[in-house]
């Protein structure tokens, strides 16, 4: 017997899905239909998304900084990586002038 795997969701799916349940224009069962998920899950969406909405206007300026600093940390990341990939290319290409690879 094969398991099944756990389907994971992104965030702008469930945000999605719990603006159109809240909308209330379709009912948890079209909305499940509609978008292939329980509509225990639509609700449990529905109301994290109620309960968090005051976090988009909250002005908490640790998480700013620290998000900015992750940002920042993720851009130099890039930039190494870039560069190691442009070192690796050259010495490969080396490599082959030379017969050694």
């Amino acid at each position: 017997m094969t398991k099944r795997k756990r389907r994971n969701f992104d965030a702008s799916f469930k945000a999605r899905v719990a603006l159109e349940a809240i909308k209330e224009i379709k009912t948890l069962a079209e909305l499940a239909s509609e978008f292939g998920v329980h509509t225990n899950q639509i609700r449990n969406w529905k109301n994290e998304f109620l309960e968090k909405a005051s976090v988009v206007f909250s002005e908490n300026k640790d998480d700013k900084e620290a998000l900015k600093r992750l940002q920042e940390e993720r851009d130099r990341l890039h930039q190494r990586i870039g560069q190691q990939s442009m070192d690796i290319d050259f010495l490969k290409k080396s490599l082959k002038k030379l017969s050694l690879l």
